[in-house]
């Protein structure tokens, strides 16, 4: 693996040499104290000191709202869109945020691949950074460190207001072809990035935990304080539900179909016809988020399909913290194992 150096006052050159790949897209203010991917259009514009983007790097690949096709109720012909296969490179990406696409590869690529997802994911390119942990961030306890290069091409991590720069990929390394900025550099280890947000046990014992979980009493006590927005979900970088709908003209002769987003923390999210809803209660909604994270995807692929970005709960309008929540159930487990203990 290379490494090279490259000074805080190179970086925009970087960026814009990386334009002769494709589109670039990168960390952007949003407003006064949001940041948000966007379009690289001047890269002095860029913000590579950032805690995290409001939505999820899954919109460039999964987008909020997305047109699959119009149609011909007159003729009753269709026509899918045509979803464009565009070099890009994903530029200053956090390392929860690419374990994020990972997992969602899994989740849109396993048995019959997501037509639309694979296309866009095909010809991007990414480049990670270092960060300074928050109060929200806690990937660490789901096994993501600050510095976990895996599905990246190039990685960033600051040393003193600099960078060092690892090419890890073939592609990482046409990417800097031509670069000249650059200075073969030995790699060195950064210390003091520690998180404050921490869960308590390993994420390889959280499984059993839920295993005896479901009866639990935290659940009703998070749904008192849970307003049911669905902002958890919508800002999840590894969430993917969505509803499609047909869009029907007023001359009701065309129209056309789109799919959006959804969440299952939404009252309507499980209803079925007839009325029946099978997660109708807050407390079954919140129960369910928390065991798609931390179980039933967890028995299967060995890893929790959270990456600990803290997006759930820097959004949420109630305040309620993830971890906090897995903590609690946490040690509702040790009391039950103490009381059992006590017995025999």
């Amino acid at each position: 693996m290379e490494c090279f150096s490259l000074l805080q006052n190179d970086v925009s050159a970087l960026i814009d040499h990386l334009g002769a790949f494709g589109e670039v897209i990168a960390p952007h203010k949003k407003g006064d104290v949001s940041y948000s991917f966007e379009t690289v259009r001047d890269s002095s514009e860029v913000i590579l000191d950032y805690n995290r983007t409001l939505l999820p790097l899954k919109k460039s690949f999964l987008p909020p709202i997305e047109k699959l096709m119009d149609f011909s109720i007159k003729d009753l012909s269709c026509s899918p869109v045509k979803v464009p296969v565009e070099p890009r490179v994903f530029f200053a990406v956090h390392s929860y945020e690419m374990q994020s696409i990972l997992r969602l590869d899994h989740s849109m690529l396993s048995g019959n691949a997501e037509s639309n997802y694979l296309k866009r994911r095909r010809k991007s390119r990414f480049i990670g950074i270092s960060f300074n942990p928050d109060e929200f961030h806690f990937s660490e306890s789901v096994g993501i460190a600050i510095e976990e290069m895996e599905g990246f091409d190039l990685f960033l991590n600051e040393v003193e207001g600099d960078y060092q720069l690892y090419v890890l990929t073939e592609n990482g390394r046409s990417l800097i072809q031509g670069f000249d900025k650059l200075k073969t550099t030995e790699a060195e280890i950064v210390e003091g990035r520690h998180f404050q947000k921490k869960i308590r046990y390993h994420y390889n014992r959280l499984p059993r935990v839920f295993q005896f979980a479901y009866h639990s009493e935290v659940w009703a006590e998070v749904a008192s304080r849970c307003v049911s927005c669905g902002t958890c979900n919508l800002t999840c970088p590894t969430c993917f539900c969505f509803d499609v709908n047909d869009e029907v003209s007023i001359t009701a002769e065309d129209g056309k179909r789109e799919r959006s987003w959804d969440s299952c923390m939404l009252s309507t999210f499980a209803e079925v016809a007839g009325g029946e809803n099978f997660r109708e209660k807050t407390m079954n909604r919140t129960r369910h988020r928390l065991y798609r994270k931390f179980k039933y995807i967890t028995d299967e692929e060995g890893l929790p399909w959270c990456v600990g970005c803290g997006r759930c709960t820097a959004f949420c309008p109630a305040g309620i913290s993830l971890p906090d929540i897995v903590n609690e159930l946490i040690q509702e487990d040790e009391k039950a194992q103490h009381h059992q203990r006590v017995l025999v």
